[in-house]
């Protein structure tokens, strides 16, 4: 699903334009950030929890030409679904 489509089916079901979803889509992902960059866990029961995890710094290596490369230390989002939504997801699986 892309961003389009996710405002084409929250328009639909909130009974709102196009315009208007648009709106209500970028400030829930706006929020999301916001809470990420200030160090903020996010739950959303029943669906998961967005975190940000510390990478820290290595050594890598430049596929093109082989050379090493320092990797610095950074801070990554990362996503566990929710309990209901791995049951949701495999149920529908099967």
């Amino acid at each position: 699903m892309t961003k389009a489509e996710l405002v084409e089916a929250v328009a639909r079901a909130a009974d709102l334009t196009k315009k208007d979803a648009e709106v209500v889509v970028d400030e829930v992902f706006a929020a999301i950030i916001e809470s990420l960059n200030r160090g903020e866990k996010i739950e959303l029961r029943g669906f998961g929890s967005f975190r940000i995890r510390q990478r820290n710094s290595r050594r890598g290596r430049n596929p093109k030409t082989g050379d090493a490369v320092d990797i610095p230390a950074k801070a990554v989002p990362y996503f566990k679904p929710g309990k209901e939504l791995r049951e949701l997801i495999n149920h529908e699986a099967h």
